[in-house]
Order: C-alpha cells, then sequence, then structure tokens
C-alpha cells in the first residue's frame, strides 16, 4: 500500500456496485467487522483507515487539517481504484466525510448514510484542548476514557479500545483540528443524495438531537434511532444498523420490484401482489429482495443469459409453470423464438428428453399467445 493513499479493505465482487465506509476518530476499519461482511454480499464494500489510524501513514494530514482534507483523500483513494460514483456510510468523523463530499462532490456521492455522527461537533474549544493535551501527552488518557465514551454501561470492544492506545498522537491530534472547523448546518440543504440518518439513543457524543437536524435539513433523508446504542453503534448493535443499511442500500426490495416489473412485465407483478396474502407477504418480499434485487440486478450476465439459465434449470427441475412465466420473460429479455427452442433442444440433451417434452408443450403454448 502506497503511503499517499489511505490504507482500506476490500471486500465483495468487483462487479457489485462500490460503498465507501469510514471509521470514527480513534477506531480502524475494524469499527465495520460485524456489518462489512454482510453488505458485501450486495456491494463492493472498500472500507478505509484514518491518517494515523489503523495501517495508515499518519504524514498525510498534519496540524491544522479539515475535513476537506480527509474527503480528499477518500476520494483520491476512490479515484485509484477506478470508482467514479460510490455509495457512502460514515460514523463520527467518518459521516462528516461524508457531508462533506455530499456538499462539496456530489457528482460522486450516490447515497449517503451518516452514523453517529453530526453536521457540527459542538464547537472548536473542546477539540482545540484535546488536540493540544494529545501532543503534549499522547493517547494513554483517552484510552482510559474509550469505554465510556463510546459505549453503554458493560459492553465493550477490546480491539477498538485498543486501536484508540495504537494511533499516532500527532495524526490524531490533526484529526481533532479537522472535527474543530467542522460545521456544515447552512450547507445540509445543499444536499441531494439519498439520505439515511442513524443515531444511536444514548450516545453523548453525538446525541439524537444532532442526527435530527441532519434528517430535518436534507430533503427525504430517513432517520433511525437505535435504542441501547451509544456513539459506536455499528459496534454495539451491529444487527440494527444493519437492517437500516440494507433498508437504505440499493440491493432492496424497491430496486427489486423495479426488476421483476422489467423482467416479467407489469400484469404478472400486479397479479401476483393481488394474490398476496398476510402468510405470504414475507416470500413475496423474500423474492424482490433476494432474487430480483440481488441476483437478477448483477452484471456479470446479461438479462439474455439469465433468461437461457432460468430455462434450463426449470427444465431440469419439471417446474412447468415457473417456466411458461420465464418463457415470457425470455421474449421481454430479447431471446427470439428460435433462441429459446435452441435452449430447450440443448436441455433435451443434458436434462433428459421427457422434462425438454413437457417444456416443448409449455414453450409453444407461450409463444402461440403472442399471434393471439
Amino acid at each position: 500500500m502506497t503511503e499517499k493513499l489511505l490504507n482500506f479493505r476490500a471486500e465483495g465482487p468487483d462487479s457489485a456496485p462500490p460503498l465507501l465506509l469510514g471509521p470514527s476518530l480513534g477506531t480502524s476499519y475494524a469499527l465495520w467487522d460485524k456489518v462489512a461482511p454482510e453488505l458485501s454480499v450486495t456491494h463492493r464494500v472498500i472500507r478505509w483507515d484514518l491518517p494515523g489510524h489503523g495501517g495508515s501513514a499518519p504524514g498525510l494530514i498534519g496540524p491544522g487539517a479539515s475535513v476537506g482534507d480527509l474527503a480528499n483523500l477518500v476520494l483520491a483513494l476512490a479515484d485509484s481504484l477506478g470508482i467514479e460514483q460510490f455509495v457512502y456510510a460514515g460514523v463520527s468523523l467518518g459521516g462528516a466525510v461524508g457531508l462533506h463530499l455530499a456538499v462539496h462532490h456530489p457528482e460522486r456521492v450516490a447515497s449517503l448514510a451518516v452514523i453517529c455522527s453530526s453536521a457540527h461537533f459542538n464547537g472548536a474549544k473542546p477539540w482545540e484542548e484535546r488536540a493540544a493535551r494529545v501532543r503534549r501527552e499522547g493517547l494513554g488518557w483517552l484510552v482510559e476514557s474509550a469505554d465510556s465514551r463510546w459505549f453503554t454501561p458493560g459492553f465493550t470492544v477490546p480491539e477498538l479500545v485498543a486501536d484508540q492506545g495504537a494511533a499516532d498522537p500527532a495524526a490524531y491530534a490533526a484529526c481533532c483540528d479537522a472535527l474543530a472547523a467542522f460545521d456544515l448546518r447552512s450547507r445540509l440543504s445543499e444536499i441531494r443524495a439519498r439520505t439515511l440518518v442513524i443515531a444511536g439513543r444514548e450516545d453523548p457524543a453525538t446525541p439524537p438531537a444532532h442526527l435530527r437536524e441532519i434528517a430535518d435539513a436534507v430533503a427525504g433523508s430517513a432517520l433511525v434511532e437505535i435504542p441501547g446504542a451509544s456513539h459506536l453503534a455499528v459496534a454495539e448493535c451491529p444487527s440494527a444498523v444493519l437492517s437500516a443499511l440494507r433498508a437504505h442500500l440499493g440491493g432492496g426490495a424497491r430496486l427489486g420490484m423495479a426488476v421483476r416489473r422489467e423482467v416479467l412485465g407489469d400484469a404478472h407483478v400486479e397479479g401476483a401482489q393481488a394474490r398476496q396474502t398476510p402468510f405470504t407477504a414475507r416470500f413475496q418480499d423474500f423474492i424482490s429482495r433476494y432474487a430480483w434485487g440481488e441476483i437478477w440486478t448483477d452484471p456479470t450476465l446479461s438479462r439474455r443469459e439469465r433468461s437461457m439459465v432460468t430455462l434450463t434449470a426449470l427444465i431440469a427441475r419439471g417446474h412447468d409453470d415457473e417456466l411458461a412465466m420465464h418463457v415470457r420473460a425470455a421474449r421481454r429479455n430479447g431471446l427470439t423464438a428460435e433462441e429459446i427452442g435452441a435452449v430447450l433442444m440443448q436441455s433435451a440433451v443434458y436434462c433428459g428428453v421427457p422434462a425438454a417434452n413437457s417444456a416443448f408443450a409449455v414453450a409453444q403454448r407461450v409463444l402461440g399467445e403472442e399471434g393471439d
């Protein structure tokens, strides 16, 4: 890793939509350990370290640094990875970086999640005092108070507390300088990225009122408050944070429903919705999120190719009712009748003649409907 770039960890397929995850002051990208692997199922997750934290070189910033300087380092990292536009989620100082990017570089931010953060951090004085003390004494005194600042009583994550002690004091103090100078309240209304705001209800550092201030100013944003969570809610309540992020990210039921309509047609989807009952609603949501929102949106295969694979699988298993639906879908995805026939012939060799015989009957009936 070059010392001119932030240290990072990449997870998930290169073909998936990129998602950048920013850490809080005093932690490394290990802050996301309980969330990032799950998010990497649907996204190319890039989690990065602040200067002087984790594996990032301390010399990337110096005294008088700004949140804009950190945002520029994030953009340089994205550029080095060939990432033009990305989804961004960040905690505390990492969330402030996300707000700066959304205001100053809106073309780069596809959507934004701001977690236990703020558009301001209670003025410059406490951060200036902290920076001065860290430059004099180092970080030992902050390690002693880490649990009370980050977590609810009785909870801890030893690895993150260790990160606090291992950070470079000069780089940590420069990050304090950035927090001291940060105040984006007057520009929050300029943010156009779809925004999720997450607050820890027990957070003393950035209390829920700070997150509500962001949500009130950013048009169309959503606010989630997590009970029992303090400042590092990502580590303390990962399941709740993950649920909120999944609902916010593009790989959910909303995108899946759009793709489902494009492939199967409005009439089919509306019919399925009309038949939905409380008993089947959870299954319908699962299909929209998983099959249509994750698998059918993966750009590795074209929709034509996916139709060919799907037809073959349905023939092999003898699912004739589903086969009829996907013959229609294959036509919507651009397959000709001759190409569908070729798939059925291929299936006759590898799935068996009786299965292909039934499939030809289904396909002939469906294709005949086009002339009605």
